[in-house]
């Protein structure tokens, strides 16, 4: 049976595409990566060339094919690569938490847009701060407070629900985003970020990320 083929953009910038490689790499789940430079000349041909019919006009990773099953949307594709997986932990086994970790997951899915637009991915930069207006610090401020609260009820373990799942796929983007422009973080959340950025899987992602030659303007901040 072949692996099943995850289309992502570039490693540095393309933070929907991390989610879902993080959580099929952390589980040790084999498939094979297709990387699809973004905003070049012929970058979204290549990836309509991957899209399912009804979406090859938008051209956007990430997207993942397993067989004849094509899903895209990186929650979507963290969802079903943990009914597809066993071996995967995607949302914790208790109904009040699993809401939880779904509304959370949710939230970061839709919400944000100061975060995203001030503080882009970027894992080249230098570590240097950005200027955090209102908007901007609500929105850390946010980050903070879902952090702190999913690991005041954590059971075993040191991700957000204990066991590493997709909730903590969906905010590993915001871990690096906060290394990245240096924000100042309580203990209970900087201790969160650290566990995160030592997962040999996020070293791997960076890794790759730091070795990519493309340089998108729009995300050089």
């Amino acid at each position: 049976m072949r692996n099943p083929v995850l289309v992502i953009g570039n490693k540095n910038y393309s933070s929907w595409s991390l989610r879902p490689w993080l959580l099929l790499k952390a589980n040790s789940i084999a498939f094979d990566e297709v990387r699809v430079p973004l905003y070049q000349q012929g970058s979204k041909v290549a990836i309509q060339a991957h899209a399912p019919a009804g979406r090859a006009q938008y051209g956007k990773v990430p997207i993942l094919h397993d067989g004849a099953t094509t899903v895209w949307d990186s929650l979507a594709i963290c969802e079903y690569a943990a009914e597809r997986w066993s071996s995967i932990h995607g949302w914790p086994a208790d109904p009040v938490r699993r809401a939880h970790a779904r509304a959370i997951s949710a939230e970061m899915h839709s919400g944000f847009a100061t975060l995203r637009s001030e503080m882009p991915m970027n894992c080249r930069r230098e570590r240097a701060p950005v200027t955090q207006g209102p908007q901007l610090q609500a929105e850390i401020d946010r980050v903070v407070d879902i952090w702190t609260t999913c690991r005041a009820t954590a059971q075993a373990g040191p991700f957000l629900f204990g066991e590493f799942g997709i909730a903590d796929a969906m905010y590993a983007p915001v871990v690096l985003r906060l290394t990245i422009y240096q924000v100042q973080l309580p203990v209970v959340a900087q201790t969160y970020a650290d566990t995160m950025l030592a997962l040999p899987s996020m070293q791997e992602w960076l890794a790759a990320a730091r070795n990519e030659t493309e340089v998108l303007e729009k995300f050089e901040r």
